[in-house]
């Protein structure tokens, strides 16, 4: 009995692989040969807010498109490999929707062996961008936004028997509607790229107890040397009492207990700074307490550490690491893949871009116009890498002014209310999503004028939702003197705002520059029309022009900037100025002549803070 069995479970194997296969005729990475149906992204999805009993829904789904009026489909037309979004090689389908029709995803699920009277939770990563979920044929509830994770308890859905039946609809507009929708299109050129529609990140269950911690809200405080901690509890009981400690290994550092809904502050003594040099993290755990007994439990981790500002010896502002000046440097980070675009196909993928990032001697990354599956933040602060996170744009429209101090040229976008609510919603989800992660120092709303808005309103309304970090406003033009930080793109050649002049009230950066490009044959996304800001026909040419911008970063950093951005981590479709190949396969210099060349832009000699 037991060799039929594990026939048939290798038998079912075979045919779910015969349903899927990597859409042909475009680059992949090496990982996409080691995805299968029955092992696609398998690592728990949310490193910061941990439970034992959980269950992955990701492989093979089915999928159909309709016209946008259609009801619940009937029969569906083949198979998607969740969670890669259906226009993607990887999800084996490589189709596009648009704004007219929708998607629809069907799957059959067998309830796990979780406990007795737990309440199931369904957990989305990420939907792009307006979903319906249906259990068993009854409507579950809705959700929009393309990029912040987002939940539903299915309990009172569930039968009592132990097929379950799940569909979600989804519709999304692309560049069509008003919604944040980052650098997707309907039509790819330049730096705008391939539509992305649907599931887009891990779907799984999670079973939790009746009453439950839903969220946390985690902030360091390195002056005062405290942990503040809130919670959000489901259902609580009278009496009860949420526990958060400290740990360092298997030494307790710090422990409170308060009520649900209440605060803690827990003192962290000794402390340990998180640093790129040093990314040290504490361990955190949660338990709800029951007359002495814990009801829910989970593990969550966090770093003490502060971005702030300080003057220099000049009067100009500087950003701060644990109130000492760092220069921030990364390259600009657009988080796609040529097989899984918004979707890393393997985690060790995912981390594989940090990890180079890393070993190349940069300290941040900048994530541009995206927001990144959780795991990705993990790697960060595990590695010890500063992160700036862009707010995803769209409604473009306005005019845009690179230049600080012109007037007349840059505008506002005029947003349709349904268009704003739409950025306030996503923005303040994505802040809340993120708030724990240690390595995220500078939230940036705008870029380039990309639908910016109302830009000193929602800038204040940024800082004062997370005093803890940076607001970078208005990355590259349409500069207000709201904010912390004056952000300007220049390209290819390294240059900022004049210090006099602008570095008394905001922090100096130079958001974008660089873009050096080089195609490398049988590694490009297509074989014509291929551009980067400036392009180069051998490595050591290109290498040989980059080191003379890290010189003048030298002499910059001195002057008062601090923090730049090269353009950038990889190639990206038809861009070609990636320091790696598109699917990963090349780095165009050796990692060592980078790291050599950016050491010195660490010299603590370049800045003197004030006391």
């Amino acid at each position: 009995m037991k060799k039929l069995f594990t026939l048939l479970l290798l038998t079912s194997s075979f045919a779910q692989a015969q349903d899927w296969k990597v859409v042909p005729g475009k680059i992949t990475t090496p990982w996409s040969e080691q995805v299968t149906p029955d092992s696609v992204l398998p690592e728990y999805p949310r490193p910061q807010f941990v439970r034992e009993s959980w269950k992955s829904m990701n492989g093979l789904w089915d999928y159909v498109i309709t016209p946008r009026s259609a009801s619940l489909p009937a029969a569906y037309q083949g198979k998607i490999l969740v969670p890669f979004a259906i226009e993607s090689a990887m999800s084996g389908v490589g189709k596009t929707v648009g704004k007219d029709s929708l998607l629809w995803y069907h799957t059959s699920f067998t309830m796990p062996a979780f406990k007795k009277g737990n309440r199931t939770i369904l957990h989305f990563g990420a939907v792009d961008w307006q979903m319906t979920l249906y259990i068993n044929g009854q409507e579950v509830g809705s959700h929009r936004g393309g990029f912040d994770p987002f939940s539903f308890d299915i309990t009172g859905f569930l039968k009592k028997a132990k097929t379950q039946e799940m569909v979600v609809r989804v519709w999304d507009p692309t560049d069509q509607g008003p919604q944040p929708r980052g650098k997707q299109v309907r039509k790819p050129e330049g730096i705008w790229y391939t539509p992305v529609t649907g599931i887009w990140q891990t779907v799984w269950l999670e079973s939790v107890p009746v009453t439950y911690i839903a969220t946390t809200k985690q902030t360091p405080d390195i002056d005062q040397q405290t942990l503040t901690v809130s919670t959000t509890v489901v259902n609580p009981v009278p009496g009860d009492k949420v526990r958060v400690s400290v740990w360092n290994g298997t030494d307790m550092i710090s422990e409170e207990s308060v009520e649900p809904g209440a605060t803690a502050v827990l003192k962290i003594p000794n402390m340990k700074l998180w640093s790129p040099e040093d990314p040290f993290l504490y361990d955190l755990r949660y338990a709800i307490v029951r007359k002495e007994k814990p009801v829910d439990e989970a593990r969550s981790y966090f770093a003490m550490r502060k971005t702030s500002l300080g003057k220099d010896n000049n009067g100009t502002l500087r950003m701060l690491l644990n109130n000492k000046f760092v220069f921030q440097y990364g390259p600009l980070d657009q988080g796609w893949w040529p097989d899984g675009l918004y979707t890393a196909p393997t985690d060790e993928a995912l981390k594989f871009d940090v990890e180079k990032t890393k070993e190349m001697g940069f300290n941040m990354i900048r994530k541009h116009i995206k927001v990144e599956p959780a795991r990705w933040y993990y790697h960060c602060d595990k590695l010890g890498m500063l992160v700036w996170q862009d707010m995803p744009s769209g409604d473009l429209g306005n005019r845009w002014e690179p230049r600080p101090g012109i007037i007349g040229k840059g505008t506002d976008q005029k947003r349709s209310n349904e268009s704003e609510r739409a950025y306030r919603e996503e923005w303040n989800a994505i802040m809340d999503a993120l708030h724990n992660v240690p390595s995220i120092v500078v939230w940036v709303p705008f870029n380039e004028a990309w639908g910016q808005f109302k830009t000193a309103e929602i800038t204040e309304w940024t800082m004062q939702k997370d005093p803890s970090r940076l607001v970078n406003s208005a990355s590259g033009g349409n500069f207000v003197l709201t904010g912390h930080i004056i952000d300007l793109h220049n390209y290819p050649e390294p240059a900022m705002p004049q210090p006099d002049i602008y570095g008394a009230k905001q922090a100096i950066v130079l958001g974008e520059f660089g873009g050096l490009g080089l195609p490398v044959d049988g590694h490009v996304w297509q074989q014509k029309d291929n551009w980067g800001y400036q392009s180069f026909k051998t490595p050591e040419e290109l290498f040989k022009r980059y080191s003379t911008f890290t010189d003048r970063l030298a002499d910059l950093i001195r002057q008062g900037l601090s923090a730049a951005v090269y353009t950038q981590t990889t190639d990206v479709e038809v861009e070609i100025n990636g320091l790696m190949t598109y699917d990963r396969k090349v780095i165009k210099n050796p990692v060592s002549s980078f790291y050599d060349v950016h050491k010195k832009l660490y010299n603590p000699a370049l800045v003197v803070i004030k006391p």
